[in-house]
């Protein structure tokens, strides 16, 4: 018997509960750069501009019955991140933290990896603001 299935009654957990905690556990795998695809992203950019909380489900879909639950993830991953490494470290972070803590069998943990964010890319969004350097004195 499921701990969510008792004699003395019967516990539900939302989907947008299981998206979290997943959205929390892909995060802390080192090479997961960002979650969601690239509207997502922009969106989530434009949402902490303006001073909303970030939306730690982003990038994350799941479905969850009554003593499962699947989960459909698109991340970026960091460049030189060997990508079916990560996949398999985010995976078995995302299983574990879910089973834990919602008691729920994770039937699978499907990964989309979107981009790969280059360690160039945040110094060129600087570098827009900035003069150039004379090129001679």
């Amino acid at each position: 018997m499921s701990a969510l299935v008792t004699d003395r009654g019967t516990t539900t957990i939302e989907d947008v509960v299981v998206a979290k905690i997943a959205g929390l556990a892909a995060r802390e795998v080192s090479g997961v750069y960002a979650m969601g695809g690239g509207a997502a992203r922009a969106l989530g950019s434009v949402r902490g501009i303006v001073g909303g909380d970030r939306n730690l489900a982003q990038g994350v879909s799941v479905e969850v019955g009554e003593r499962q639950a699947a989960i459909d993830l698109d991340l970026v991953a960091e460049y030189g991140t060997a990508i079916p490494d990560l996949a398999g470290a985010v995976r078995k972070n995302v299983i574990q933290a879910v089973e834990r803590m919602c008691g729920l069998e994770v039937t699978e943990v499907n990964i989309r990896v979107d981009d790969v964010h280059l360690p160039d890319q945040d110094r060129d969004r600087g570098a827009e603001d900035v003069e150039p350097e004379p090129r001679v004195r």
